[in-house]
Protein backbone atom coordinates (compact mmCIF):
# COMPACT_ATOMS: atom_id res chain seq x y z
CA UNK A 1 0.00 0.00 0.00
CA UNK A 2 1.71 2.80 -1.31
CA UNK A 3 1.31 6.46 0.56
CA UNK A 4 -0.92 9.37 -1.23
CA UNK A 5 1.57 11.77 -2.41
CA UNK A 6 1.23 14.89 -1.86
CA UNK A 7 3.41 17.44 -3.15
CA UNK A 8 7.44 17.06 -2.71
CA UNK A 9 10.31 19.21 -2.38
CA UNK A 10 12.87 16.03 -3.06
CA UNK A 11 13.99 16.90 -6.32
CA UNK A 12 17.79 16.41 -7.42
CA UNK A 13 19.77 19.92 -5.83
CA UNK A 14 17.67 18.92 -2.59
CA UNK A 15 18.55 15.39 -2.59
CA UNK A 16 22.49 16.04 -3.52
CA UNK A 17 22.19 18.88 -0.65
CA UNK A 18 20.85 16.09 1.69
CA UNK A 19 23.40 13.47 0.51
CA UNK A 20 26.43 15.73 1.38
CA UNK A 21 24.84 16.47 4.88
CA UNK A 22 24.39 13.16 5.63
CA UNK A 23 27.75 12.02 4.25
CA UNK A 24 29.36 14.39 6.34
CA UNK A 25 27.76 13.33 9.85
CA UNK A 26 28.59 10.10 9.03
CA UNK A 27 32.45 11.00 9.28
CA UNK A 28 32.16 13.75 12.12
CA UNK A 29 32.83 12.00 15.63
CA UNK A 30 32.28 14.67 17.73
CA UNK A 31 29.79 15.86 19.43
CA UNK A 32 29.17 12.40 20.46
CA UNK A 33 25.75 11.42 22.87
CA UNK A 34 26.39 7.78 24.08
CA UNK A 35 24.44 6.71 26.73
CA UNK A 36 25.99 3.55 28.47
CA UNK A 37 25.85 1.21 31.10
CA UNK A 38 29.55 0.57 32.69
CA UNK A 39 30.43 -1.65 35.10
CA UNK A 40 34.04 -0.68 35.46
CA UNK A 41 37.43 1.49 34.23
CA UNK A 42 37.72 -0.99 31.39
CA UNK A 43 34.25 -0.10 29.54
CA UNK A 44 35.42 3.65 28.98
CA UNK A 45 36.16 2.99 25.19
CA UNK A 46 36.12 5.52 22.44
CA UNK A 47 33.00 5.26 21.00
CA UNK A 48 34.30 3.91 17.90
CA UNK A 49 36.04 0.74 19.39
CA UNK A 50 32.99 -0.82 20.20
CA UNK A 51 30.89 1.10 16.64
CA UNK A 52 33.17 1.37 14.38
CA UNK A 53 30.65 1.83 11.38
CA UNK A 54 28.35 3.75 13.31
CA UNK A 55 30.41 6.11 15.39
CA UNK A 56 29.04 9.67 13.88
CA UNK A 57 26.04 11.98 13.54
CA UNK A 58 26.06 12.48 17.22
CA UNK A 59 24.57 9.29 18.26
CA UNK A 60 24.50 5.60 17.35
CA UNK A 61 20.67 5.38 16.10
CA UNK A 62 21.32 8.93 14.14
CA UNK A 63 24.48 7.86 12.06
CA UNK A 64 22.52 4.27 11.36
CA UNK A 65 19.72 6.30 9.87
CA UNK A 66 22.05 8.47 8.04
CA UNK A 67 23.10 5.75 6.66
CA UNK A 68 19.68 4.76 5.27
CA UNK A 69 19.57 8.44 3.75
CA UNK A 70 22.75 8.33 2.18
CA UNK A 71 21.69 4.62 0.32
CA UNK A 72 18.10 5.71 0.31
CA UNK A 73 19.28 8.90 -1.98
CA UNK A 74 21.91 6.77 -3.91
CA UNK A 75 19.21 4.27 -4.83
CA UNK A 76 16.77 7.18 -5.77
CA UNK A 77 19.21 9.94 -7.17
CA UNK A 78 22.13 7.97 -8.76
CA UNK A 79 23.53 10.51 -10.71
CA UNK A 80 23.91 13.05 -7.59
CA UNK A 81 26.62 15.14 -8.53
CA UNK A 82 27.98 13.78 -4.48
CA UNK A 83 27.25 10.09 -5.11
CA UNK A 84 30.78 8.98 -5.76
CA UNK A 85 32.13 10.84 -2.46
CA UNK A 86 29.18 9.18 -1.15
CA UNK A 87 29.84 5.58 -1.77
CA UNK A 88 33.11 6.09 -0.88
CA UNK A 89 32.61 6.97 2.48
CA UNK A 90 30.37 4.42 2.73
CA UNK A 91 32.61 1.81 1.56
CA UNK A 92 35.47 3.12 4.46
CA UNK A 93 32.37 2.75 6.40
CA UNK A 94 30.73 -0.67 6.17
CA UNK A 95 33.28 -3.29 6.34
CA UNK A 96 33.29 -6.82 7.07
CA UNK A 97 35.69 -6.15 10.60
CA UNK A 98 33.59 -3.25 11.63
CA UNK A 99 30.00 -5.15 10.97
CA UNK A 100 31.68 -7.96 13.22
CA UNK A 101 33.02 -5.80 15.86
CA UNK A 102 29.16 -3.97 15.78
CA UNK A 103 27.52 -7.53 15.61
CA UNK A 104 29.57 -8.90 18.74
CA UNK A 105 28.59 -5.78 20.87
CA UNK A 106 24.76 -6.65 19.86
CA UNK A 107 25.27 -10.36 21.22
CA UNK A 108 26.60 -9.45 24.39
CA UNK A 109 24.93 -8.24 27.71
CA UNK A 110 24.46 -4.48 26.71
CA UNK A 111 23.52 -5.85 23.76
CA UNK A 112 19.79 -7.00 25.18
CA UNK A 113 18.13 -3.57 25.39
CA UNK A 114 20.94 -1.02 23.88
CA UNK A 115 19.25 1.52 21.14
CA UNK A 116 15.81 -0.65 21.41
CA UNK A 117 13.79 -0.19 20.07
CA UNK A 118 14.17 3.06 17.92
CA UNK A 119 18.26 2.10 16.80
CA UNK A 120 17.53 -1.06 16.10
CA UNK A 121 14.30 -0.71 14.05
CA UNK A 122 16.49 1.86 11.53
CA UNK A 123 19.52 -0.90 11.37
CA UNK A 124 16.81 -3.53 10.63
CA UNK A 125 15.54 -0.62 7.57
CA UNK A 126 18.68 -0.25 6.77
CA UNK A 127 19.58 -3.60 6.06
CA UNK A 128 16.69 -3.95 3.87
CA UNK A 129 17.59 -0.45 1.55
CA UNK A 130 21.06 -2.36 1.35
CA UNK A 131 19.93 -5.68 -0.60
CA UNK A 132 20.86 -5.72 -4.25
CA UNK A 133 24.12 -3.12 -3.43
CA UNK A 134 27.78 -3.49 -2.60
CA UNK A 135 27.50 -3.05 0.97
CA UNK A 136 25.56 -5.07 3.63
CA UNK A 137 25.14 -5.31 7.38
CA UNK A 138 24.07 -8.69 7.70
CA UNK A 139 26.28 -9.58 10.79
CA UNK A 140 24.76 -6.71 12.65
CA UNK A 141 21.16 -6.89 11.41
CA UNK A 142 21.23 -11.18 12.17
CA UNK A 143 22.22 -9.72 15.69
CA UNK A 144 19.50 -7.39 16.52
CA UNK A 145 16.85 -9.71 14.89
CA UNK A 146 17.06 -12.07 17.02
CA UNK A 147 17.17 -9.64 19.67
CA UNK A 148 13.87 -8.08 18.49
CA UNK A 149 12.47 -11.39 18.38
CA UNK A 150 13.64 -12.00 21.87
CA UNK A 151 11.93 -8.62 23.24
CA UNK A 152 8.82 -8.58 20.79
CA UNK A 153 7.33 -11.82 21.73
CA UNK A 154 7.21 -11.17 25.29
CA UNK A 155 6.64 -7.22 25.28
CA UNK A 156 3.29 -7.22 26.95
CA UNK A 157 2.80 -3.25 26.76
CA UNK A 158 3.79 -0.43 24.35
CA UNK A 159 5.39 2.26 24.87
CA UNK A 160 3.47 5.18 23.75
CA UNK A 161 5.92 8.36 23.85
CA UNK A 162 6.57 10.42 20.94
CA UNK A 163 10.50 10.14 21.25
CA UNK A 164 12.85 7.00 20.55
CA UNK A 165 11.06 4.56 23.26
CA UNK A 166 7.86 4.69 20.56
CA UNK A 167 7.04 0.90 19.69
CA UNK A 168 4.64 1.77 17.33
CA UNK A 169 7.26 3.41 15.34
CA UNK A 170 9.81 1.22 15.48
CA UNK A 171 7.87 -1.92 15.09
CA UNK A 172 6.07 0.10 11.17
CA UNK A 173 9.97 0.21 10.19
CA UNK A 174 10.60 -3.46 11.44
CA UNK A 175 6.88 -4.97 9.95
CA UNK A 176 8.24 -2.88 6.54
CA UNK A 177 11.78 -4.16 5.99
CA UNK A 178 10.87 -7.60 7.40
CA UNK A 179 7.94 -8.04 4.58
CA UNK A 180 10.90 -6.33 2.11
CA UNK A 181 12.89 -8.87 2.97
CA UNK A 182 10.53 -11.62 2.75
CA UNK A 183 11.36 -12.64 6.44
CA UNK A 184 7.61 -13.88 7.22
CA UNK A 185 8.66 -15.03 11.29
CA UNK A 186 9.73 -11.27 11.90
CA UNK A 187 7.05 -10.03 9.63
CA UNK A 188 4.31 -12.14 11.96
CA UNK A 189 5.97 -11.34 15.62
CA UNK A 190 5.39 -7.46 14.70
CA UNK A 191 1.88 -7.95 13.27
CA UNK A 192 1.24 -10.06 16.17
CA UNK A 193 2.63 -7.40 18.57
CA UNK A 194 0.22 -4.34 16.53
CA UNK A 195 -2.76 -6.09 17.40
CA UNK A 196 -1.64 -7.28 20.89
CA UNK A 197 -0.80 -3.39 21.74
CA UNK A 198 -3.65 -1.47 19.99
CA UNK A 199 -6.24 -3.17 18.16
CA UNK A 200 -8.50 -2.55 21.48
CA UNK A 201 -7.45 1.10 21.67
CA UNK A 202 -10.57 3.67 21.23
CA UNK A 203 -11.28 7.67 22.35
CA UNK A 204 -7.69 8.11 22.05
CA UNK A 205 -7.29 10.74 25.23
CA UNK A 206 -3.99 11.93 24.77
CA UNK A 207 -2.68 15.38 25.01
CA UNK A 208 0.20 15.91 21.99
CA UNK A 209 2.08 17.55 21.70
CA UNK A 210 5.19 16.94 24.62
CA UNK A 211 7.61 19.70 24.15
CA UNK A 212 10.13 17.13 22.91
CA UNK A 213 8.14 15.36 20.61
CA UNK A 214 9.43 14.14 16.95
CA UNK A 215 6.22 11.56 16.63
CA UNK A 216 2.84 11.69 17.18
CA UNK A 217 1.61 8.74 19.80
CA UNK A 218 -1.47 8.93 18.10
CA UNK A 219 -0.79 8.98 14.35
CA UNK A 220 2.54 6.39 14.60
CA UNK A 221 -0.63 4.61 16.39
CA UNK A 222 -2.41 4.81 13.79
CA UNK A 223 0.82 4.24 10.67
CA UNK A 224 0.99 0.42 12.64
CA UNK A 225 -2.24 -0.01 12.51
CA UNK A 226 -3.01 0.21 8.64
CA UNK A 227 -0.24 -1.70 8.18
CA UNK A 228 -1.71 -4.81 9.72
CA UNK A 229 -5.88 -3.75 9.12
CA UNK A 230 -7.34 -3.82 5.65
CA UNK A 231 -8.96 -1.36 4.41
CA UNK A 232 -12.41 -1.46 5.59
CA UNK A 233 -11.18 -2.57 9.27
CA UNK A 234 -8.42 0.16 9.31
CA UNK A 235 -11.29 2.88 8.21
CA UNK A 236 -13.34 1.35 11.46
CA UNK A 237 -10.84 1.16 13.80
CA UNK A 238 -9.53 4.92 12.85
CA UNK A 239 -12.96 6.18 13.38
CA UNK A 240 -13.35 4.80 17.20
CA UNK A 241 -9.53 5.69 17.98
CA UNK A 242 -10.05 9.37 16.68
CA UNK A 243 -13.54 10.05 16.75
CA UNK A 244 -15.00 13.25 14.93
CA UNK A 245 -11.53 14.42 13.48
CA UNK A 246 -12.90 17.10 11.80
CA UNK A 247 -14.00 18.64 14.51
CA UNK A 248 -11.79 21.54 16.94
CA UNK A 249 -10.89 18.74 19.30
CA UNK A 250 -8.29 17.82 17.38
CA UNK A 251 -7.43 20.40 15.75
CA UNK A 252 -3.95 20.07 17.57
CA UNK A 253 -3.64 16.98 15.77
CA UNK A 254 -4.48 18.40 12.02
CA UNK A 255 -2.43 21.79 12.36
CA UNK A 256 1.22 21.85 13.21
CA UNK A 257 2.78 23.03 15.77
CA UNK A 258 5.02 25.64 15.88
CA UNK A 259 8.98 25.49 16.31
CA UNK A 260 10.18 28.19 18.62
CA UNK A 261 13.85 27.03 18.89
CA UNK A 262 14.92 25.09 15.80
CA UNK A 263 18.63 25.57 17.66
CA UNK A 264 17.76 23.60 20.57
CA UNK A 265 18.67 19.62 20.47
CA UNK A 266 15.22 19.22 22.19
CA UNK A 267 13.18 22.18 20.55
CA UNK A 268 14.09 21.01 17.44
CA UNK A 269 12.14 17.59 17.43
CA UNK A 270 9.50 19.21 17.05
CA UNK A 271 10.49 20.28 13.50
CA UNK A 272 10.87 16.21 13.11
CA UNK A 273 7.58 15.65 14.18
CA UNK A 274 5.94 18.14 11.48
CA UNK A 275 7.79 15.78 9.07
CA UNK A 276 6.66 12.36 11.14
CA UNK A 277 3.08 13.40 11.32
CA UNK A 278 3.05 14.11 7.52
CA UNK A 279 4.17 10.71 6.18
CA UNK A 280 1.16 9.22 8.99
CA UNK A 281 -1.29 11.17 7.53
CA UNK A 282 -0.16 10.66 4.26
CA UNK A 283 -0.19 6.53 4.93
CA UNK A 284 -3.78 6.88 6.80
CA UNK A 285 -5.37 8.78 4.06
CA UNK A 286 -4.53 6.41 1.37
CA UNK A 287 -5.06 3.57 3.58
CA UNK A 288 -8.84 5.05 4.58
CA UNK A 289 -9.68 4.98 1.19
CA UNK A 290 -13.23 6.47 0.50
CA UNK A 291 -13.79 7.24 3.97
CA UNK A 292 -15.18 10.66 5.22
CA UNK A 293 -11.39 11.43 7.04
CA UNK A 294 -9.88 10.72 3.82
CA UNK A 295 -9.71 14.66 3.13
CA UNK A 296 -8.58 16.04 6.79
CA UNK A 297 -6.14 13.39 6.71
CA UNK A 298 -4.46 14.57 3.71
CA UNK A 299 -4.86 18.09 4.09
CA UNK A 300 -2.88 17.69 7.33
CA UNK A 301 -0.57 15.73 5.49
CA UNK A 302 0.24 18.80 3.28
CA UNK A 303 0.05 20.78 5.94
CA UNK A 304 2.61 19.48 7.86
CA UNK A 305 5.05 18.60 5.05
CA UNK A 306 5.21 21.92 3.95
CA UNK A 307 6.11 23.23 7.34
CA UNK A 308 8.50 20.56 8.08
CA UNK A 309 10.53 21.18 5.06
CA UNK A 310 11.36 24.73 6.16
CA UNK A 311 13.74 23.60 8.80
CA UNK A 312 15.82 20.74 7.06
CA UNK A 313 18.73 23.11 5.95
CA UNK A 314 20.02 26.05 7.83
CA UNK A 315 20.24 24.79 11.10
CA UNK A 316 23.19 23.63 13.07
CA UNK A 317 24.16 20.47 14.38
CA UNK A 318 21.43 19.90 16.53
CA UNK A 319 19.04 19.46 13.89
CA UNK A 320 21.11 18.81 10.84
CA UNK A 321 22.45 15.30 12.14
CA UNK A 322 18.92 14.08 11.60
CA UNK A 323 16.44 15.67 10.13
CA UNK A 324 17.13 15.19 6.91
CA UNK A 325 16.29 11.16 6.86
CA UNK A 326 12.67 12.27 8.16
CA UNK A 327 12.36 14.74 4.86
CA UNK A 328 13.68 12.38 2.97
CA UNK A 329 11.65 9.41 4.75
CA UNK A 330 8.45 11.63 3.72
CA UNK A 331 9.19 11.74 -0.15
CA UNK A 332 10.74 7.63 -0.54
CA UNK A 333 9.47 5.24 1.83
CA UNK A 334 7.52 2.89 0.10
CA UNK A 335 5.49 1.28 2.96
Amino acid sequence: MSPLRGSTQLDSETANRLLETAVANLQREYPVHWTRHLTGPADLVPHRTLHPVFAGSYDWHSCVHQTWLTVRLLSAFPELPGAPGAGEVLTSLITPEGCATEAAFFRGAEGKYWERPYGWAWLLALDAALEGTQWSVAPIADAIRDRWLEWITVAHLPVRVGTHGNTAFATGLVLDAARAKGDTELAHECESAAVRWYFADTGYGGFEPDAADFLSPALTEADLMRRVLDSAEFGHWFAAFLPDLDTDRWHGLREPTQVRHPNDLYGAHLAGLALSRAWAWRNIATALGDHPYTKPAADAAEAHATMGWEFVFGYDYAIEHWLGTFAAYLELATS
